[in-house]
C-alpha cells in the first residue's frame, strides 16, 4: 500500500506544469469573422493527451466528480485496488489559480479586441466622413472649374460671334463695292472705245486735214485719261479681290473657332451639368491617362484672340479699301467728264471751222464718198471679222480662266489645257493678221484718199474731215455715260 501511495505521489504529486490560458478564448463576434480561422496557442495542443476526446470527456465528468467519490467511499478497499490506474483518469490536471488566471486572460483579451474593434470603428467612421468629405470638395472644384472653363468659352464665342457678323457685315459692304467698281470699269470701255474711235475715224482725214490740231490732242488726252483711270480701277479691283479673299480667309478661321467653341461648349455645359445621380455617368478605365490635349489655357486663348486680331486687322483693310475705291469712282469720273467737255468742245471749234472750208469748195464730192464707202464697207468687214474672233478668243481664255479655280491636285496641265493655250495663240494670231488686215486696208485708204485728193483737193478734204468730226465722231460722243452709271451705281 505504501508502495502504491509512493507512486502515486511520484506520478501526479507534481504534474507537468501547463500554460495558464488552457481554454481557448471565445469570441462573442465569431460570426463576424466566418472567413477567419481563431487563434490557439501551439502549448495548447502540446498539453493535451494524446486522446483527442481526453478533454472534452473530463470537462464532461467533473460534474459527477462529487458523486463518485461518494460512490468510491462504499466500495470495499480490496475491491478498488485493482482500478487504481483507472482512477487516475478523474482527477484535473489544473489548479484554481491556473482557473482564474484563464478567465482574467480571457477577459483581458477580450476588452482588448473589443477596445481594438471600437477604435478601429471610429477611425473607420471618421476616414470614411474625411474621405467623402474630400471627395465631394475635390468634385466641387471640379465642377467650379467646369463652369469657369464654360464662362471663358462663353465669353470667347460671344467675341467671335461678334467680330464674326462685323466680318460679314464688311465682306457684303466690300462685294458691293467691288461690284460698282466692276460696273464702272465696264462703263468706262465706252467712253474708251468711243475717244478711240474718233481718233481711228479722224485718222481717215485726208491731206492737210491730217494735222495734230487740239482736236485730236484732246482725244489722245482722254484716251489716256481713260486707261489711266481703268488701270487704277484694275488695280483696286485685283486689291478688293484680294481683300475679299483675306476676309473670307478670316471668315472661315472664325466660322471654324467658333464652331469648335460652339461643340466645346456643349460638351464641357454638359459636364459641367452631370451629377451624381445623372443619366449615362459610367466608368471609363484608363481615361485618365489618355491624354488627348493639343493645347494649354495660354495657347487657347492666343489661337482665339489672333483669329480676331487677324480679322479685326483685315477689317480696317477692308473698310480703307472701300473709302479708296468710292474716292477714286468720283475721281475717275469728273477726270473723265472734264476731259470728255473739253473734247466736245475741240470738236465743236474744228466743225465750225471745216464748215465754212467746204461752203467755199465744192468740187467732186459724189465719187470721193463713194469712194470712201466702199472703203470703210471693206474694212467694217474686216473689224466684223475681227470681231467674230474675239468672241473665240474670249470663250478659249474664260475657259482657261476657269481652269485656274480647280483645286490643289486638279490644276493639271492636261491635254485640255495645252489645246486651250494653243487655241487662245492661233485665235490672236489670227486677230493680229485681220488686223494687220485692217491696219493695210487703212493704208489702202489713205492712199485711195491721198489718190483722190489730187484729184478732188481741198473739197474732198474738208467734206471728209467734215463728215468725220460732225457725223462720225460727235454722233458716238453722244453716248457718254452718265456721273451715276461712272462711279458704278447703275
Amino acid at each position: 500500500m505504501g508502495t502504491l501511495d509512493s507512486m502515486l505521489m511520484a506520478t501526479y504529486a507534481h504534474p507537468r506544469p501547463t500554460p495558464t490560458n488552457f481554454l481557448p478564448a471565445i469570441s462573442t463576434m465569431a460570426s463576424s469573422y466566418k472567413d477567419r480561422f481563431p487563434h490557439y496557442n501551439l502549448t495548447h495542443t502540446l498539453s493535451l493527451p494524446w486522446r483527442p476526446s481526453t478533454y472534452y470527456k473530463v470537462a464532461s465528468n467533473l460534474p459527477t466528480l462529487g458523486p463518485y467519490c461518494t460512490r468510491s467511499q462504499k466500495v470495499c478497499e480490496s475491491t478498488m485496488l485493482p482500478f487504481v490506474s483507472n482512477r487516475t483518469t478523474l482527477f484535473t490536471r489544473y489548479t484554481a489559480d491556473d482557473w482564474y488566471r484563464s478567465n482574467l486572460t480571457n477577459y483581458l483579451e477580450s476588452n482588448t479586441s473589443r477596445h481594438n474593434s471600437e477604435r478601429l470603428r471610429v477611425d473607420t467612421s471618421r476616414l470614411i466622413q474625411d474621405k467623402y468629405q474630400q471627395t465631394r470638395k475635390t468634385q466641387a472644384d471640379s465642377t467650379q472649374n467646369l463652369g469657369e472653363r464654360v464662362n471663358d468659352i462663353g465669353f470667347w464665342k460671344s467675341e467671335i460671334t461678334h467680330e464674326l457678323d462685323a466680318m460679314i457685315g464688311e465682306t457684303n459692304e466690300l462685294t458691293d463695292v467691288k461690284k460698282k467698281l466692276e460696273r464702272a470699269l465696264m462703263e468706262t470701255e465706252a467712253p474708251l472705245q468711243v475717244a478711240r474711235e474718233c481718233l481711228f475715224h479722224r485718222e481717215k482725214r485726208m491731206g492737210i486735214d491730217l494735222v495734230h490740231d487740239e482736236v485730236e490732242a484732246e482725244l489722245l488726252t482722254e484716251v489716256d485719261i481713260i486707261t489711266c483711270c481703268q488701270e487704277r480701277m484694275k488695280l483696286h479691283l485685283d486689291k478688293a479681290i484680294a481683300q475679299l479673299a483675306a476676309n473670307r480667309g478670316s471668315q472661315h478661321e472664325l466660322e471654324k473657332d467658333l464652331s469648335d467653341k460652339q461643340a466645346s461648349y456643349r460638351i464641357d455645359d454638359k459636364c459641367h451639368h452631370l451629377r451624381n445621380t445623372s443619366d449615362g455617368v459610367s466608368y471609363f478605365r484608363g481615361v485618365e491617362r489618355v491624354d488627348a490635349t493639343v493645347s494649354v489655357p495660354e495657347s487657347w486663348a492666343k489661337f482665339t484672340d489672333d483669329n480676331i486680331l487677324r480679322s479685326q486687322s483685315e477689317r480696317a483693310g477692308s473698310a480703307k479699301l472701300r473709302d479708296d475705291i468710292q474716292n477714286l469712282l468720283v475721281v475717275t469720273a469728273n477726270e473723265m467728264w472734264n476731259q470728255f467737255n473739253k473734247v466736245n468742245l475741240a470738236f465743236t471749234n474744228r466743225i465750225a471751222e471745216t464748215a465754212d472750208a467746204k461752203n467755199k469748195i465744192q468740187i467732186h464730192l459724189a465719187k470721193t464718198l463713194q469712194e470712201i464707202f466702199q472703203t470703210e464697207m471693206t474694212m467694217e468687214s474686216i473689224k466684223k471679222a475681227i470681231k467674230d474672233k474675239s468672241a473665240f478668243l474670249k470663250v478659249a481664255q474664260t475657259r482657261l480662266d476657269e481652269r485656274t479655280r480647280r483645286p490643289n491636285i486638279e490644276l493639271c496641265r492636261d491635254m485640255a489645257q495645252l489645246r486651250l493655250v494653243n487655241e487662245v495663240y492661233e485665235v490672236d494670231d489670227t486677230i493680229q493678221t485681220l488686223q494687220q488686215r485692217l491696219r493695210d486696208a487703212e493704208d489702202t485708204l489713205q492712199s485711195l484718199v491721198h489718190t483722190k485728193a489730187t484729184l478732188e483737193h481741198d473739197l474732198a478734204i474738208k467734206a471728209n474731215s467734215l463728215y468725220i468730226d460732225q457725223e462720225k465722231c460727235m454722233s458716238m460722243r453722244k453716248t457718254f455715260p452718265n456721273t451715276l452709271r461712272l462711279v458704278g451705281f447703275c
